[in-house]
């Protein structure tokens, strides 16, 4: 089943422009994630579409796309999770902020 979502994700159809890498990204986060908020690069079977699709590493490409604030990627088993900005889990910095304001 998971492997049906990643096919149709994967595959460009004949006359249909191709998606940028971006689009790519941020549709598979979306149709891959489930009842989650993130993918896991490996698990899910991101890296190896990624490869079809474009025949080059993901790595490189998720790695600028999280420096451009465009998705967020934490480091995890075996891989990483990629997040919409939107959806990422809250930073440390984030949580701090949040045990140290003043409630009014």
């Amino acid at each position: 089943m998971l492997t049906d979502s990643i096919t149709e994700v994967a595959m460009p159809e004949e006359g249909k422009p191709k998606l940028t890498e971006e689009e790519f990204v941020q549709k598979a986060v979306k149709k891959l994630r489930g009842k989650y908020k993130g993918i896991h690069t490996v698990y899910s079977g991101f890296n190896a579409a990624f490869k079809e699709y474009f025949g080059t590493n993901p790595i490189e490409t998720t790695q600028r796309l999280a420096r451009e604030g465009k998705i967020n990627i934490r480091p995890v088993k075996g891989g990483v999770m990629i997040y919409l900005p939107e959806d990422a889990p809250n930073t440390a910095e984030n949580v701090l902020e949040k045990i140290l304001e003043d409630e009014e």
